[in-house]
């Protein structure tokens, strides 16, 4: 049986093979299985591949490794980020600003922290999902103590201007989060040109394993978290628990790779896109979410007026694609992206998100808009 085309790369990315072969040599005992924190032979071995791993990170985000701090992927890192950094400074600032378009691994903890008192502010983006720094401006006052923006939404692919955010955000002596597990591999990023804080890393997002992750925290000047675990003393006390050794070992090659097939994975992607996009948009009643200026180059986000999104899903059992973030997609609720941006609930419910990858063909960009095309056509008739 043939399996589905895969446009949900959004949602997580195949292992690349590298990333696996890389990996199984340190599971087994004709490899490197040992703890990492153990001071023998076998720990040694597994520790210096930890700390290969942690400089190949690293250098994806223009980072030093002794900044990079392992996590269970994005979620526990914005928790981390967050939270670590609203209890550590609590007694001097208590404002928290963020985006309503952000991920729910940031909005809930935001939502929490707001429970315990502090103030959390959410802005309200343009059409195209940016945020201008005129209102950002606005929201700053003497209290805030963290800015929290995503670099790339995981719907819409909206990629926020961080050099200027950060360089305000830096001059006001205000601390910079960005979640980063959309955009890392699939755009330049510089955390110090940027002047980010703390940067939130997912492994599975970069053709790495799955329950991988890392946070970014700066050194000079020096960002201070108050842990959210404890027992162990691992990653500089911010995140015990014993190192997994393999998913380390294949998040660092995946970064490695993404670093550097990036110059040339991105052109190709936009105009897979481009091509995906000029094959849909003669459909009657469809609209772009998602800004070309502004976006990943493996995005697209549209709605189509007078069908349901869900029943087009089940219309397209050949194509694996999504409605939305993964995370929320058991929600049949209109996305909170959609509705930010002031798309309708009808329409918001009638919408499909489609991201493209590493393995992705032309021949299957072809085969998927005609089978779109197809079935919203067979949809409409239904409806007469």
């Amino acid at each position: 049986m043939q399996r589905p085309l895969y446009l949900d790369y959004a949602a997580t990315t195949p292992m690349d093979t590298r990333v696996r072969e890389a990996m199984w040599s340190y599971l087994t005992l004709d490899g490197e299985f040992g703890n990492p924190s153990s001071i023998h032979a076998y720990g040694s071995a597994a520790m210096h591949a930890v700390d290969i791993a942690r400089m190949q990170v690293a250098q994806l985000i223009g980072a030093t490794p002794q900044e990079i701090i392992w996590t269970s992927g994005a979620t526990e890192a914005n928790n981390l980020a967050l939270k670590g950094s609203a209890y550590f400074y609590q007694s001097k600032k208590k404002h928290i600003i963020t985006v309503k378009t952000e991920h729910k691994s940031v909005l809930d903890p935001c939502y929490a922290l707001a429970e315990q008192g502090f103030r959390v502010e959410m802005l309200t983006p343009q059409k195209n999902g940016l945020i201008p720094l005129q209102d950002l401006m606005m929201s700053i006052c003497d209290d805030t103590l963290l800015v929290s923006i995503m670099h790339v939404n995981n719907e819409l692919g909206v990629i926020q201007d961080i050099h200027q955010i950060g360089a305000l955000t830096r001059k006001m002596g205000i601390l910079l989060h960005v979640d980063a597990a959309q955009s890392a591999g699939r755009v330049p990023i510089d955390v110090k040109a940027m002047n980010i804080d703390l940067l939130s890393l997912s492994a599975h997002k970069m053709y790495g394993p799955k329950g991988m992750g890392a946070l970014y925290v700066r050194r000079k000047p020096r960002v201070r978290l108050t842990p959210l675990m404890h027992g162990g003393g691992q990653e500089h006390g911010l995140r015990p628990g014993t190192l997994p050794t393999h998913q380390i070992v294949g998040m660092g090659v995946a970064a490695e790779i993404a670093l550097q097939a990036l110059p040339e994975e991105m052109p190709r992607l936009a105009r897979l896109r481009d091509e995906l996009w000029q094959q849909l948009k003669v459909i009657p009643g469809i609209d772009l979410n998602t800004d070309f200026a502004h976006a990943a180059a493996n995005y697209l986000n549209v709605s189509i007026a007078d069908v349901d999104g869900e029943a087009l899903l089940h219309a397209l059992p050949g194509l694996a694609l999504s409605m939305g973030s993964a995370c929320t997609s058991a929600q049949y609720t209109p996305s909170h992206v959609l509705k930010a941006i002031g798309v309708s609930d009808a329409l918001a419910m009638s919408t499909l998100r489609m991201t493209i990858g590493r393995f992705t063909s032309e021949d299957e960009i072809l085969s998927a808009s005609m089978a779109i095309k197809n079935a919203v056509l067979h949809l409409r008739q239904d409806r007469l």
